[in-house]
C-alpha cells in the first residue's frame, strides 16, 4: 500500500467516502466546505478533451507557487514537455479505472527545486457521461522557502502512481534469481 502525505490521503479518503465503495464521485458530491483548510492547496480541472485539462479553479497556494492566475490554462502546461504524453495518459487511465493518481514531482523554481505530490482525483459529471473533472491538491514535500519567492516555472515528473485498488494489488517483484545466483 502506498503512503502518501496526511493531507494527500486525507483528501484521497474524503473521495472515496463520496463515491461510496468502487464508485466515481459525481461533482455535487464534493463540498470544499468538507476540506476547508486543504482548500488553498486544492484545485479543479475541467477535462474538455484528452490532453486538455482546463484549471478551473486553483487555491491560493497553487497561484502563490506559480505567481499568476492559472484559471483557463491547460494543467499539462505547467509540466516539462518531456512529462506531459505520461501525465496526459495517467489522468486518462485515471478517469477510466476510476481512482485517484498522484504524481511526485519536483516544482522548480530559478534557483531552487521543491518536491511536490499532486493529486488528481477525476469526478464524475452530474449528468450521464464520463468523468469531465479532477479535484486536486498540491502538497509541497519540502520547505516552500527554499524557493526565496520565486515563481515555479515549471513541474518535473519524478513518479506517477495510481491510488486506488488497482494498484495497491498488483504483485511486486522482490528478487530475481537464476541457478540460485540473485540477479536483481
Amino acid at each position: 500500500m502506498a503512503m502518501y502525505h496526511s493531507n494527500t490521503e486525507r483528501l484521497i479518503d474524503y473521495w472515496r467516502d463520496r463515491g461510496g465503495e468502487g464508485q466515481l464521485p459525481l461533482r455535487s458530491q464534493i463540498d470544499p466546505a468538507d476540506f476547508a483548510e486543504l482548500w488553498p492547496q486544492a484545485f479543479m480541472l475541467g477535462r474538455a478533451a484528452s490532453g486538455d485539462y482546463r484549471v478551473r479553479l486553483a487555491g491560493a497556494v497553487v497561484s502563490e507557487l506559480h505567481r499568476k492566475d492559472l484559471r483557463g490554462r491547460n494543467a499539462l502546461e505547467l509540466f516539462r514537455y518531456a512529462d506531459r504524453r505520461d501525465l496526459q495518459t495517467a489522468l486518462e487511465a485515471a478517469r477510466l479505472r476510476p481512482e485517484p493518481l498522484v504524481a511526485t514531482v519536483e516544482a522548480i523554481g530559478d534557483t531552487a527545486t521543491v518536491p511536490v505530490e499532486i493529486l488528481f482525483a477525476p469526478l464524475g459529471a452530474d449528468s450521464p457521461g464520463a468523468p469531465d473533472r479532477y479535484l486536486g491538491l498540491y502538497q509541497p514535500l519540502g520547505m516552500v522557502s527554499r524557493l526565496m519567492g520565486e515563481a515555479i516555472h515549471e513541474l518535473a515528473v519524478r513518479g506517477l502512481r495510481g491510488a486506488g485498488p488497482a494498484n495497491e494489488e498488483a504483485p511486486r517483484l522482490r528478487l530475481a534469481a537464476v541457478d540460485g545466483r540473485r540477479i536483481a
